[in-house]
């Protein structure tokens, strides 16, 4: 077993959990299908129902498991092409950076958003049905603030995506 310490991530201190194998599948479970039956996932850990169910508000509680969602294809909804956009800027301080998050947070179709080391500085996904529509976030994105340099990259085939993380680490 392994000890999570309270840490700040984000603005959500994690509190204390201890975490052992049967915590870590029930996790490898849900990240695969988060719509399981806790009955299923229990007779899989080898627990009833209950001290499954508990473990697993337990992780949601502590912030572990942040939410459930549905996964939606790209294709199916309309939104096929997938624009990778790295962001570079002379402005490095905390009201441009709030501004910048503002409008990202205005933009549905700006999916991810990562601020970096190295060359540049923020990533984004942007996910769109087709060049017209990304030329539009583009403008809008260059109209509200300034940059020193947009540089966009096409995805062309996705070779993995997963929202499953490692549970090693736990």
């Amino acid at each position: 077993m392994t000890e999570m310490r309270r840490r700040k991530t984000g603005s959500k201190p994690i509190e204390s959990i201890t975490f052992d194998e049967t915590d870590r599948r029930i996790l490898e479970i849900l990240q695969e299908d988060s719509d399981t039956p806790i009955q299923a996932i229990s007779q899989t850990v080898g627990l009833s129902a209950n001290p499954c169910w508990r473990r697993i508000k337990r992780m949601e509680e502590a912030g572990v498991i942040k939410k459930r969602v549905a996964l939606v294809d790209q294709a199916r909804a309309n939104v096929p092409l997938t624009v990778f956009i790295g962001v570079s800027t002379s402005r490095h301080e905390i009201n441009w950076l709030n501004r910048f998050r503002e409008l990202i947070d205005e933009i549905p179709e700006v999916v991810e958003a990562y601020r970096l080391t190295g060359t540049v500085d923020y990533i984004l996904k942007v996910v769109v049905p087709d060049m017209g529509a990304y030329d539009a976030v583009y403008k809008q994105m260059i109209q509200k603030l300034e940059f020193n340099q947009v540089n966009s990259m096409i995805s062309m085939e996705e070779l993995k995506f997963t929202t499953a993380i490692p549970t090693a680490y736990l």
